[in-house]
């Protein structure tokens, strides 16, 4: 951390944490919508191409996600690194997300809205702290341990 800071004098890691909350519901919300435009702004190449395809996945079998997240219960960085001018901060994510989904007429065939199921994400961000843009890019997803 005290080397992002150190390259990037305009870092934060309370006002970070509070971005990558934002990012998670965003991401979360436009993957669920099968919004790709938003996907695409806010994720690198890689996760932008296995969203994309998770979505095409499920528009092929005539799915459709109708999620909620219910809450962030805790978002706390779990690494940080600068390699050159790099800079990639991994954040695990605990949250409750309600998760349904359902076929084109409209029927729930998984999930229940009024039952929140218990999430742990693992995601890395990165941005180069030289740049003029202060937005961090998704550039990694798994689930935590």
């Amino acid at each position: 951390m005290r080397a992002i800071s150190a390259a990037d004098g305009g870092f934060d890691a309370a006002h970070f944490l509070e971005g990558a909350r934002s990012a998670y519901r965003m991401i979360l919300e436009a993957y669920w919508r099968g919004d790709e435009e938003s996907l695409r702004r806010l994720t690198s190449d890689d996760v932008y191409e296995a969203f994309s395809s998770a979505i095409a996945e499920r528009k092929a079998s005539g799915q459709q996600l109708d999620n909620r997240l219910v809450t962030i219960e805790s978002a706390v960085i779990e690494q940080a690194r600068l390699t050159g001018q790099v800079a990639a901060v991994t954040v695990r994510f605990d949250a409750d997300i309600a998760a349904v989904t359902r076929d084109l007429e409209g029927n729930v065939v998984a999930g229940s809205l009024t039952d929140a199921v218990p999430t742990h994400d693992v995601w890395t961000f990165s941005r180069q702290v030289r740049s003029d843009d202060p937005n961090w890019t998704l550039v990694e997803t798994d689930e935590a341990a």
